[in-house]
């Protein structure tokens, strides 16, 4: 018995517990979008984690959604996204916590600069 209690010990210490959230889209209005000069280029995505040390000291926590939208307009190489879409993922260890942001939009070039 004590075998087993052990087992699911190290399981679930080692086992990476966390949650996601559920996706929020953010609609484009149409003053963000004036007179649609621009070219869709794709679907991009782009991810950032940050990072909670000893629950107190941020690493990479303040600009991880910047840092995922970003990179979701450069997968693509445009100028912005229309609709984009987030989420959100989590995940807990002993000495940290972590959040990982993801950004999917459809990447538009500017044609009018």
């Amino acid at each position: 018995m004590k075998k087993v209690v052990f087992i699911l010990l190290v399981f679930f210490l080692v086992v990476n517990l966390g949650c996601s959230s559920a996706p929020l889209r953010i609609p484009t209005p149409n003053s963000m979008v004036p007179n649609k000069d621009f070219e869709v280029l794709g679907e991009g995505e782009g991810e950032a984690t940050g990072i909670m040390l000893l629950q107190f000291i941020p690493i990479g926590q303040n600009d991880r959604f910047e840092l995922a939208y970003e990179r979701a307009v450069k997968s693509k190489g445009g100028d912005r996204l229309i609709d984009p879409v987030i989420t959100e993922k989590w995940f807990w260890a002993w000495i940290l916590n972590g959040y990982t942001t993801k950004v999917k939009g459809t990447v538009v070039k500017d044609l009018k600069k």
